[in-house]
Parts: C-alpha cells; structure tokens; sequence
C-alpha cells in the first residue's frame, strides 16, 4: 500500500467516525448519513477503491461472526422456516426475476451477466434494518428472522453469482451443476465450521486466559473463512456456524473472558460497518465515469427499473410465501408473521457492501462495456434501497404500531422471576456453608454474612422495581435507583481523589489504571 493511498484511507476512517459520532449523539440511523456523507464528498475528493478482497476477506468475516454470536441458536431454531425462505428461496427468486429482467431490457448482454447481477443485488444487508428496529421496539421475532437472513444470504447469492460468471466466462453451467455446487458448497461450510468450532471449544476450555482467548477470537473469522473458501465450500456458511456454536457457549468462558469479549467486538463492529457505509458512497464518481455509450435517459431508465423490481420481488415472496405457510402449516408451533410483520420484513430490504464489493469483483475477462453497466445497476440498487427504504423504514413501523412492548414487559418479568430463583439458590448455598463451618462465626465472619444477604436481597429488588420502570406509584424514585443514583455521585468523588493523588505523585499511574478499573466496573454493574 502506498502511503498516499494509507493517508486516504486514515483520512476517510476518521472522517467517517466523526459522521457516526454525530449520528449516535442525535439519534439517527447512522448507516444513511455515512452513505449521504460518502454521496457529497465523492466528487470532492481523490477516487478511493473498493478492494473487493478487502471487502470479501477483511471485512466480512469478522461482521458475520460478531452477528452469528451475537444471535441466539434457540430463537434462530424456532425461526428456521422463515429465515431458509428469505436467505435461500428469496435470493434464487430475486435473482431470476432481476436477471429475467435485465435480459430484457439489455438484449446485448449475455444472458449469463444478467443473472449474474440478479445474483449480485439479492442479498440484503440487514445492518441498517436490525439498528433501526432495535431503537423502535420491533418484535424480537421479527429481528430474529432478519438477522437470521442476513446470516446466510451471502452464502447463497455469492454461490449463484460464481456459477452466473463461470457461465458467462467460461461458457455454458447446467441447472443441475449449479445447484450440486450449492449444495457442496453449503455443506462444506458446516462440516469446516462445526470442525473449526469445537476445536476452538476445546482449546478454550484449556487455556482459561481472557487475553490468549479474546486474541484467538479475533482470528477465528478470518480462519474460517479462508479455510472453506480454500477448499471451494462456502466461507460464509463456515463463519456463521462457528459463531453460532461458540457464542451458544459463551457461558462456559471465564468472567473476564466475556467482558473484553463484549467491548472487542463493539468497537471492531462500529469501526468495520462506518468504514463500509462511508466507501459505499465513495464509489459515485468512480461507478459514473464508467458508464460510456448509453444515453442519459437509458441508463437512468434502467436503473429505476431493476430498482423497483428488485424491491417488488420482495413483497410478492414474502406475502407469497406467508400466504402458503398458513396453507400447509396450520398447526405449526411457529405462526406465520401477521400482515403488518410481512409488510415490516418487505420493506427492509436495504442492500449493502457484499452487492458492491461482489460487483467490483466482477472478472476482466467480462468486456468493459458490460462490466460497467453491471456496475452501475449494482450501486444505483444499493444506493436506492438504502436512502428510500432505509429513510422511511422508521416511520413505517411506527405507522403500522409494530411494538415489543408487551414483549419488552415480560422480559423484564421473567428476569425478576429469575433473579429470584437465582437469589434463593445463592442464599441456601451460603447458609450450607455457614452451617458447615465447625465453629461459631466470630463478628467480623457475620458482618461478611450480612453483607452477602444484603446485596443478593437489594439485587432481586432491582430487578422487580424494574417492571414499573425504576419509579414509585407516586412518580417517585425507587429505594434502588436511588442507590444507584447516589453511588454514582459517590464513585465519581472518589474518582476526583484518586487522580488528585496521581497528580501529587503520591499515586503511581499504573496503581490509578487499577482502582479506576474497579471503580468502572462497579459504575457498569449500577448501569444495568
């Protein structure tokens, strides 16, 4: 890498942070304002490549593994049909449709390139969808099959859009080799990553290191990846079934272990996806200078076209697929989504970096002309969904009344109910071991005691004042917000002394580093 090109990248991650900085601050959907403010500044600045290996190898892993461990395997299960229609059947659909499409409207074009941008804008991204809808209480159902499409539509676009370009380079593929490479594909991604993931459990249940572990963590994705894509199986697939198997398992790792892990992936999350959003943008003046030999009219003609097909495609299978799920499966312990839940999964159908970056990919073999055209679609398409669909996603769910209210409420019930039965185990496994000491307890052994009580009682009341929101009938604070409200202000005075006596040398900084850490993790427990 030059160090022209390093400085550029510097420039456009800082900038980029800076944008999603302000949209975290205000409330907006970070995503959009990344792609906007990638929009404006495009002709402004030096052209900024996006490397498809980057984005491919680099990029993908590691989003895909946060998301997979991140989700739950229970929900996922019980979601499976849903997310199997969305991520397999939905994406072959989009992909004939679009191809068929294109076909049309650009006779010239080999048939095999058509179908292959079908199968280069089928896959949504759900990134922007799932923030969107976490902020405003969609149903946890309905997050559970978006997230879960996201999962695994890469898979199956990237296996259709290998075939489409091997067809269209290398000559005609017959229906049945593509679908036998799926399948292969398919299955050598599980077998490559259930292989990956209890090797990783099992090297984790011997290591009992929180740095050794989080480090290895960190690779995980990338082995995963490179280790199915090495043998032609898919690396999608592989990264998603080890993400999925080692965060069903978080439980088994240390305490520290899963603290480090929950701010790694936090930031490792919120730096990939404002770099993503911000380079999506960034390809305006390189994706329209390619275009050459076509009116203006035309080209936009086209675009609006595989555009408004491509998000219409998405409301025919879904409200297709819903109303055959209610045929069939009428006894089914899953009910199929109301009416208001399949207009929400439609709409959010917002395209993302893979579509570009597979785009990109697109082989030199491939004459220019064409390759540009594809190119072109690819980001109008991308562009399109995410500034209209991702625009008025929010005022959608909040015309539609689709809430988790209720949802939200038994949650925190059943937390209380479970701090409860937690509370009463923890308390008769300290009595067994008062009663089995051989003498009386002297003052001090009961102070201990009582304290144990006391912060076990004060935690279950927490968790059931917080079915009335942390406030009294009255609109008065509660006894444990309260505390929590005033140990706040505690920590921060004893905070103050702690660097005073840093500053008069009468502390050392790496004795400051510790108690300030103990004073963050007591602040962290009093946050949730």
């Amino acid at each position: 890498m030059s160090p022209i090109l390093g400085l550029q990248l510097l420039l456009v991650a800082g900038c980029a942070i800076a944008v999603a900085a302000v949209a975290r601050r205000k409330g907006w959907p970070a995503p959009l304002l990344l792609v906007a403010a990638g929009l404006l500044a495009s002709p402004l600045v030096p052209a900024v490549p996006l490397d498809p290996e980057l984005v491919l190898f680099v990029f993908l892993p590691p989003l895909l593994y946060s998301a997979a461990f991140d989700s739950s395997y229970l929900r996922l299960r019980d979601v499976k049909r849903a997310v199997a229609l969305l991520s397999i059947g939905l994406v072959l659909f989009t992909t004939a449709v679009v191809g068929l499409l294109v076909h049309v409207l650009l006779p010239d074009l080999p048939m095999a390139l058509a179908f292959a941008l079908g199968a280069i804008i089928a896959p949504p991204d759900a990134v922007a969808a799932v923030a969107v809808g976490r902020r405003l209480g969609l149903p946890r159902r309905t997050l559970t099959i978006l997230i879960g499409e996201s999962l695994f539509n890469d898979a199956t676009a990237l296996t259709a859009y290998r075939v489409a370009i091997g067809a269209a380079v290398g000559g005609a593929v017959d229906l049945f080799q593509g679908i036998g490479a799926f399948l292969i594909a398919a299955a050598g991604g599980v077998a490559i990553g259930l292989a990956l993931a209890f090797v990783f459990a099992w090297v984790f249940q011997h290591t009992r290191d929180s740095l050794v572990e989080n480090t290895l963590m960190l690779l995980i994705p990338f082995a995963a990846f490179s280790a199915a894509e090495s043998v032609h199986a898919s690396g999608v697939i592989a990264v998603v079934i080890v993400g999925l198997y080692l965060g069903n398992r978080m439980h088994l790792r240390g305490f520290g272990t899963r603290l480090v892990s929950d701010a790694v992936w936090k930031v490792t999350d919120f730096f990939l996806e404002t770099i993503v959003f911000v380079l999506i943008g960034l390809q305006l003046v390189t994706v329209i200078g390619g275009i050459s030999g076509y009116s203006l009219w035309a080209v936009a003609g086209y675009a609006v076209a595989v555009l408004a097909v491509t998000i219409l495609s998405r409301f025919v299978w879904v409200f297709g697929a819903t109303s055959l799920v209610k045929l069939v499966a009428r006894n089914a312990r899953q009910p199929a989504p109301t009416p208001k839940q399949a207009v929400i999964l439609s709409w959010a159908g917002m395209r993302g970096v893979v579509s570009l970056a597979a785009a990109f990919a697109i082989p030199p073999e491939v004459p220019p002309r064409d390759r540009a055209m594809l190119l072109f679609l690819t980001f109008t398409t991308v562009i399109g969904t995410l500034l209209i669909q991702g625009t008025t996603f929010p005022a959608l769910i909040r015309r539609l009344g689709v809430s988790s209210e209720r949802e939200q409420y038994e949650d925190r019930l059943a937390e209380a109910a479970a701090q409860q039965a937690a509370l009463e185990a923890g308390l008769a496994e300290l009595e067994r071991l008062v009663a089995e000491q051989e003498s009386e307890p002297d003052e001090i052994h009961k102070q201990v005691i009582d304290q144990l009580r006391e912060k076990s009682w004060r935690r279950s009341l927490s968790a059931w004042e917080r079915l009335g929101g942390g406030t009294g009938p009255g609109g008065e604070e509660t006894p444990s917000s309260l505390y929590r409200r005033l140990r706040r202000d505690m920590l921060q005075a004893e905070r103050q002394v702690f660097v005073r006596m840093r500053d008069e040398r009468r502390l050392d900084d790496e004795v400051l580093r510790e108690v300030m850490a103990q004073l963050d993790f007591e602040e962290a427990i009093l946050e949730r």
